[in-house]
């Protein structure tokens, strides 16, 4: 690993020098006797990835949209766009004219979980495009497009590059549910529809009420295998594709 200028630590035994790099945080530890009786002097390292680390700032910076430039990044979007599609399809319920049950959403939380809120919101925002395009219901109406997007923002604010926990989850969805669903769906509802807003509210806050418990449940179980399974796998290429594109 190259050396950059870094701060220098001094403690009564030992200095640390951090150094700055652009995939991790490192700690050069300078110690005076490594192996007490056999040497003096001497240099070991540890390194700490930074990705759960970052500063909102940094972490919700519209620089990740940058990913979208990485062929292994699209790829991944376009098969979670066909997964999208296909649970839109066989495993969507719906009920009455103005709601909705089902789990075409959840490639967009994965993707926002993975790839950040910004690409999140861009591939939410065109899968209800895509979606309608493949199965049209009624006619096309923009807000829904609009609740799509936001709720690819919130899933990524709260899940990307951030530990998987119980609270973050319940705080998304909950976030997703009243704001997007009972809050956005809900005018758009009555705007296309012409139902008074106390006559669908009540079914739409039981539905919501009601999956906001499972829906817990499948994230909590979902991205930490994502987590393990995807991201490595995602992280792996997108390593080749640097290291091609430095050679």
């Amino acid at each position: 690993m190259p050396f950059e200028q870094g701060v220098v630590i001094r403690t009564k035994d030992l200095s640390a020098v951090l150094m700055s790099h652009p995939a991790a945080t490192s700690i050069v530890f300078v110690s005076s006797d490594v192996v007490k009786g056999n040497c003096k002097g001497g240099v070991f390292m540890s390194e700490k990835s930074n990705d759960l680390t970052l500063k909102n700032s940094e972490r919700l910076s519209y620089k990740s949209m940058l990913e979208l430039q990485r062929l292994p990044v699209l790829c991944f979007c376009g098969l979670m766009g066909a997964v999208a599609i296909v649970l839109g399809t066989v495993a969507t319920i719906r009920v009455g004219d103005f709601l909705r049950i089902g789990f075409s959403s959840i490639p967009n939380q994965i993707v926002a979980y993975l790839i950040g809120p910004w690409i999140g919101a861009c591939f939410g925002g065109a899968m209800d495009i895509i979606k309608w395009f493949i199965n049209p219901t009624g006619e096309f109406f923009p807000g829904y497009t609009i609740t799509a997007i936001a709720a690819g923002i919130i899933y990524g604010i709260f899940l990307y590059k951030r530990p998987v926990k119980l609270w973050r989850v319940i705080a998304a969805e909950t976030c997703v549910k009243v704001f997007c669903n009972l809050g956005l769906n809900t005018i758009w509802v009555m705007m296309t529809t012409g139902n008074a807003f106390k006559a669908i509210m009540v079914p739409r806050i039981a539905a919501n009420a009601g999956k906001l418990p499972a829906d817990v449940i499948i994230l909590m179980i979902l991205l930490p295998v994502v987590n393990k399974v995807i991201k490595p796998a995602l992280s792996i290429n997108l390593k080749s594709l640097n290291h091609k594109k430095v050679n």
